[in-house]
Order: structure tokens, then sequence, then C-alpha cells
């Protein structure tokens, strides 16, 4: 598989919170997503598929906040990555 995050660079923010949302894209990055059961302190997700493009803006708030609203935002912007990656070809799911 392709290196998602190096992937991500230049790349269209896909969390877009609303109100916080830079709109920069020289400023994405892939954002990985931090569950239990998946990640913790210290480990990061053991797979890039579970990651959302983000600018800095959305990826610092995710980073920081994590009320329902904000995790169905992230989650939102994981399936929207996974569905661009797919139509460029960088994936393939079965």
């Amino acid at each position: 598989m392709r290196d998602l995050r190096k992937e991500a660079r230049g790349k269209e923010c896909q969390i877009r919170l609303s109100g916080i949302c830079n709109f920069d894209n020289a400023t994405t990055v892939l954002a990985h997503v931090r569950l239990i059961g998946i990640s913790g302190l210290g480990v990061k997700v053991p797979t890039d598929i579970l990651g959302a493009h983000a600018c800095s803006a959305c990826h610092a708030y995710v980073d920081s906040h994590h009320d329902d609203k904000t995790r169905a935002d992230f989650a939102d912007g994981v399936y929207r990555t996974i569905f661009s990656l797919w139509k460029r070809g960088l994936v393939v799911l079965k």
C-alpha cells in the first residue's frame, strides 16, 4: 500500500469542522483516530487507513476535544478520506 501519510500532503481537509477549519491544503496531514482498543497513550493506530486528511486547525481541535460531536465529525472525515483514496486508486476495497 502507498504511504498514506505522504498522500495527505496538499489535499483538502476532510474533517471540515465548522468555525474551525482553515481550508489551507498546505497544512494538511493524516490525523489518526484515537480510540480505546485501537490506540492509546503513546500508541499510534497500527494502520494509516484509520486516519483523516486534516488541516492544522481541525487536527489540533480533534486532538484536544473528545466529545461525541467531535468524534462523529472526525469519523466522517475518515470515511471521506477512505472514499477519496479509493477513488484515486490508492486503496483497494474488497
